[in-house]
């Protein structure tokens, strides 16, 4: 099979959206254990702006993107994961954000048959994430009460359900009442407007009877820092899986004793698939949760990938919820 040319996303150098570029780019036939899949969606995450921005470096230029979905136009020798016509979808090979990507098996997951493409390229990064912080980070149990930030956002959304899931009470962060509204609508027990809100963590205590949180999932990082931490119960935990508004600066350690024995993570999904079968267990979960009805993942935007900048700053200036996708 002779190598083909792809639009691809291109960084071309570290900083804003601006740097982002459409170029034609070769893709040479799958070699062994590689898989070809035309792209029918690619997600939008902050990893990707993290990489650009030189914040988790990668020389450049590349191709962004690591999330996607498509159909699997040829396979290379002893691949045995799927054949061409198949779905697959993956959240871990770099230079997604292109109408042709070469797939490692290792990465690649079949997407059931119920499942619609877009929304298996939509959920799996973020359904993931949320999968391993409320069964592993901080592992919720029936009763708990956990603060999720962002509940209107792409992971925010499934953390609500996933928690709701396990019985738990969920308190949220939100910055407009729409937003509101769509977490209460996926089960959220507490919405708290963080724009009309003085004090987070007092509105928090005050939920909770002055006990404070299980758990607190941040992916805001730097603005909501000292509010979650203020947030927990004794012994809580504190899981920082993102820095939307920055990353957060180094802190006196000594602030976790007084708070009360309290512990704070800095999660990554990379190091929760360390083996081919965690990837299946994991994917798995969300995405049998999506075809079987009991998850449900909110396509926010889709946009071609000429409009790419357009996707990332909407993203990273909070002006979408659910999930956003490229779609080549």
């Amino acid at each position: 099979m002779p190598a083909q040319t792809t639009d691809a996303l291109v960084v071309t150098q570290n900083g804003g959206s601006d740097m982002l570029r459409i170029q034609s780019r070769e893709v040479a036939a799958p070699g062994p254990g590689q898989l070809l899949v035309q792209v029918a969606a690619a997600g939008v995450n902050f990893i990707d702006v993290y990489q650009r921005e030189g914040v988790y470096p990668v020389p450049t230029p590349f191709v962004l993107g690591s999330e996607g979905a498509g159909i699997v136009l040829a396979t290379g020798d002893g691949v045995s994961v799927a054949a061409p016509g198949d779905r697959v979808c993956w959240s871990q090979t770099r230079g997604s954000a292109a109408g042709l990507v070469l797939v490692p098996e290792s990465d690649a997951v079949p997407v059931p048959e119920p499942v619609p493409l877009e929304q298996a390229a939509a959920v799996m990064l973020q359904g993931m994430t949320a999968h391993y912080l409320v069964n592993d980070t901080y592992p919720v149990r029936a009763g708990d009460t956990v603060l999720v930030h962002a509940g209107a956002g792409g992971v925010g959304q499934l953390l609500i359900q996933l928690a709701k899931a396990k019985d738990a009470t969920v308190i949220t962060t939100v910055s407009t009442r729409a937003k509101a509204d769509k977490a209460r609508a996926l089960g959220a027990d507490h919405v708290l407007n963080y724009t009309e809100t003085d004090d987070l963590a007092a509105a928090v205590r005050e939920l909770t009877g002055g006990e404070g949180v299980a758990a607190v999932y941040d992916g805001v990082g730097k603005s909501t820092f000292d509010a979650s931490l203020a947030s927990l119960r004794i012994r809580g935990t504190l899981a920082v899986f993102g820095g939307a508004s920055g990353q957060v600066p180094p802190f006196d350690l000594q602030r976790l004793n007084s708070g009360g024995s309290l512990f704070v993570t800095r999660p990554a999904l990379i190091h929760h698939l360390r083996t081919r079968q965690e990837l299946l267990t994991r994917a798995g979960a969300v995405l049998d949760g999506l075809a079987l009805g009991g998850l449900r993942v909110e396509i926010g935007g889709r946009y071609p990938l000429a409009e790419a900048a357009r996707a990332y700053d909407d993203l990273e200036n909070r002006r979408s919820t659910g999930k956003l996708l490229l779609v080549p």
